[in-house]
């Protein structure tokens, strides 16, 4: 297989991933699957992490996401 072959699938195996943590966390449901809405929550997102309370915000959410995964927290 070529090399940008991998990359791709690489890539696309990533992006199912994030797509699947949307999912998990229950934000489509949440959301009625409104995809304006869950991008602006996560422009939202970056603008927090980007902001002078970033560091605190990734440190919260880490510790969240990483007790979510421990229990491992069903799709809603």
């Amino acid at each position: 297989m070529r090399h940008w072959q991998v990359e791709r699938r690489r890539r696309t195996r990533h992006l199912i991933e994030l797509g699947g943590l949307v999912v998990k966390a229950g934000i489509v449901d949440l959301t009625n699957d409104d995809r304006a809405t869950i991008y602006g929550a996560m422009i939202w997102i970056a603008e927090k992490l980007s902001s002078e309370d970033g560091e605190h915000a990734r440190g919260v959410w880490a510790k969240l996401g990483k007790m979510a995964f421990e229990m491992k927290r069903p799709a809603r």
